[in-house]
């Protein structure tokens, strides 16, 4: 393993212990702000199609953001893992729709596919952030692939303010995001 891909999952190792270790009612109070202050933005209001992930219990929880886009018409679609490292975006009709898939996650099993040249926003998960855009993921490289085919997305990411740091080891195909938006902090590389 190369020094920066271990630096890196060393640093991914720390940032999701100290995530997992959130209690339910802060996670859930700062999920309910960072929802409340991307609604607010021009990105959510211009958009179409918003591309989100199924939170896991550690992460930071989307339903209200997936709410929001029930209630405002707007198409919603959700990670849908096709092979190792390579997923698709899925259509989410309504709450119903979704069920428990691979790795304990909610996924829809029978949806419709979005081309990724058409989604206007993606909401991105990490282990952590910089503020550079720099990105450090979970590990699998899914959207890190997948990222280059949403040519048109503006890639948005919630965070903790723990997770948003100065400068994260980066490789070639670690692909940036515009956005990272935490409690204390909005890093914007476009404007909201």
């Amino acid at each position: 393993m190369s020094p920066i891909r271990a630096r890196k999952k060393n640093l991914r190792r720390e940032f999701l212990a100290k995530r997992s270790e959130i209690p339910r009612n802060e996670r859930d109070r700062i999920s309910h702000a960072l929802i409340k202050k991307f609604l607010a933005t021009e990105i959510f209001r211009a958009a179409k199609i918003i591309m989100a992930y199924a939170s896991t219990p550690d992460e930071l929880q989307l339903n209200e953001l997936f709410a929001a886009c029930f209630a405002e018409e707007k198409i919603l679609a959700i990670p849908f893992i096709v092979g190792k490292g390579e997923m698709h975006a899925v259509e989410v009709p309504n709450f119903d729709a979704l069920e428990l898939g691979d790795f304990n996650i909610l996924t829809v099993k029978h949806g419709k596919f979005i081309d990724p040249a058409q989604i206007d926003c993606v909401i991105v998960p990490g282990a952590a952030f910089d503020i550079s855009g720099g990105r450090l993921g979970l590990g699998g490289g899914y959207y890190d692939r997948f990222l280059p085919l949403a040519v048109h997305a503006k890639k948005i990411a919630f965070a903790y303010d723990f997770q948003l740091v100065d400068d994260l080891p980066l490789e070639e195909h670690d692909v940036k995001i515009d956005t990272v938006l935490t409690i204390e902090r909005s890093i914007c590389h476009e404007a909201l």
